[in-house]
This record gives structure tokens, C-alpha cells and sequence, in this order.
């Protein structure tokens, strides 16, 4: 029988051929699904869209652990990419990191991203972000690494949002030490200019993710251009939502005014086989009893 190979060994995988990965983020096992199908080897479940979609909500610390969990689990159980899950704060103290990062690992997440941001935490472009202390994001991270090396299968994205409240030099300072303490990725979020990208890429060991919001405060680069300066993945966190959201409302917009709005629809057949039917009644057709008509 041949080994199942993990999320985090795709993963891990994907990382070793040091080539940028282009991550667009997912909301749901439907977006997640047609990440997939379009040929992106990776995708990221986004906090802020996550939140959006399953409970109508900002970003604000408002889902809870096991709303997260839930979420992570009905995406990976949807697509066979590897999937990062948004591990938030780790919801508590150093043993509720632990307890976040082996559920993350469970629900089948190929990385799990932990950040020192206070609870509760806000969106990495959004005013009122706070950090923790020093001794409080590194023990995040520590917290994480054992449990990852206690045998949660997964690797460790960790963030630090230290550059809004403290400065660049403080964020670098924070990032090398996730990495000297054993994360796998680094995650300086919100650099404001291609400078400051180009210095904690420098300054920083190891695989480094770009956070390119459209609109937020850093710079919206060509992945060729994220590549030259030393990234590795470019998470694309709102892409989908938003395009999403403005799709529906500007249908719902046509319905109200009783216009014509076939032009901004998906064919009914494409429809039916990207959700999945068609697979569905191919997988049938060798079940007999199952049939029905």
C-alpha cells in the first residue's frame, strides 16, 4: 500500500523547490475548491473573509476556536491541496496554543499561523492593533514548536504585527526570533514601503510571506517582483471575497431593478460540475442499489 503523503509534507514539498507560490485565501470548502481547480498548489483560510462569510462579522477577534477549527476542517476535507489555517492568537496562554496547534494539525491544516498581536486581535490592516510583550509572542511560538515537535503534523507560520506599534526594526528583531526558536515561515505583516520589503527579506532566515491586501498599506508587487525581493509565498487574503461580495451585490442590485442578468452568471453545467455533481454520478454509476430513476 502506498504512503499517503501529509498536507504538511506537500507543504514542506512545495517550499523546497524555492520558487514563489502565489496563495490565493479561502472563506469556505467552496472557494477552497476552485483554488484548486484553477491550479494554485495553495491556499490560506483568511481570517477576515473566513469571519465574513461563516458569521457575517469583521475580523475582530470574534470567531471562536472551535467556529476556526470547524471552518479549517470543512476546507480541508474539500480540496487535496495543502491548506495554512489562521490559528489567531492560539486563544489563550501557552498550553491553548498547544491545544490550537495540534487541533489545526487534526483537522488536517498543513500549517497553522500563530501572532502576537493582544486579543483580541484585529486585522493585520485595520486600525487598533496591539502586540503582546517580547516574552509573550516568544512563548506563543514555543508553545507552538513543541507541539509540532511532539508530533503535530505540521509546520508553524508566525507572525508578528510589531511593525504598526513598535517599528520595522522591532518586527525583524521578533521574526528572528520565532525562527531561532523553530518556526518554519516568517510573517512580517503590513511593511509599508518596497524598502522595508526588501530589509526584512534580507534581515530573515528561511521562507518569507507577503500579505498583499488591495488597498491596505503595503505594496501591491507583480509575484515576480515579490520573488526578486525575497519571498516565498504571496497570500492574496481578500481577493476572492471581494470579488465575490461585489459579484453578489451587484447582481442582487439587477434583480431588484427587474434587469436582464444572465451576462453575470456562471453556466448552469459549469455550475453543477465545479461543485461537483457530475463526480458524484460518475462515482454512482458503480453502486447499483444507489441508483435512483
Amino acid at each position: 500500500m502506498t504512503k499517503q503523503i501529509s498536507a504538511a509534507d506537500k507543504l514542506r514539498a512545495l517550499l523546497a523547490t524555492g520558487d514563489l507560490i502565489t496563495m490565493p485565501c479561502c472563506f469556505d470548502a467552496l472557494s477552497a475548491k476552485l483554488i484548486e481547480q484553477e491550479g494554485f498548489g495553495l491556499t490560506f483560510m483568511s481570517g477576515f473573509s473566513a469571519a465574513a462569510s461563516r458569521i457575517g462579522e469583521p475580523d475582530l477577534g470574534l470567531m471562536s476556536y472551535g467556529e476556526v477549527l470547524d471552518q479549517a476542517r470543512n476546507i480541508t476535507d474539500a480540496v487535496s491541496i495543502p491548506v495554512i489555517g489562521d490559528g489567531d492568537t492560539g486563544y489563550g496562554n501557552a498550553m491553548n496554543v498547544k491545544r490550537t496547534v495540534t487541533g489545526f494539525a487534526k483537522a488536517g491544516c498543513a500549517a497553522v499561523m500563530i501572532e502576537d498581536q493582544l486579543a483580541p486581535k484585529r486585522c493585520g490592516h485595520t486600525k487598533g492593533k496591539e502586540v503582546v510583550g517580547r516574552d509573550e509572542a516568544f512563548d506563543r511560538i514555543k508553545a507552538a514548536v513543541d507541539a509540532r515537535d511532539a508530533g503535530a503534523d505540521i509546520l508553524i507560520l508566525a507572525r508578528t504585527d510589531a511593525r504598526h506599534q513598535h517599528g520595522l526594526s522591532e518586527a525583524i528583531d521578533r521574526a528572528a526570533k520565532f525562527a531561532e526558536l523553530g518556526a518554519d515561515i516568517l510573517f512580517v505583516e503590513a511593511p509599508k514601503t518596497v524598502a522595508e520589503m526588501r530589509t526584512l527579506c534580507a534581515a530573515l532566515p528561511g521562507p518569507k510571506m507577503a500579505n498583499i491586501v488591495e488597498g491596505g498599506e503595503t505594496p501591491d508587487l507583480t509575484p515576480e517582483e515579490l520573488s526578486d525581493i525575497g519571498y516565498q509565498i504571496a497570500a492574496y487574503p481578500l481577493s476572492l471575497m471581494a470579488a465575490a461580495m461585489k459579484a453578489m451585490v451587484e447582481t442582487l442590485q439587477l434583480m431588484k431593478a427587474g434587469k436582464p442578468r444572465t451576462d453575470m452568471l456562471m453556466d448552469w453545467g459549469q455550475l453543477r460540475n465545479r461543485i461537483g455533481f457530475d463526480a458524484y454520478y460518475e462515482e454512482l454509476e458503480r453502486y447499483a442499489t444507489s441508483k435512483r430513476g
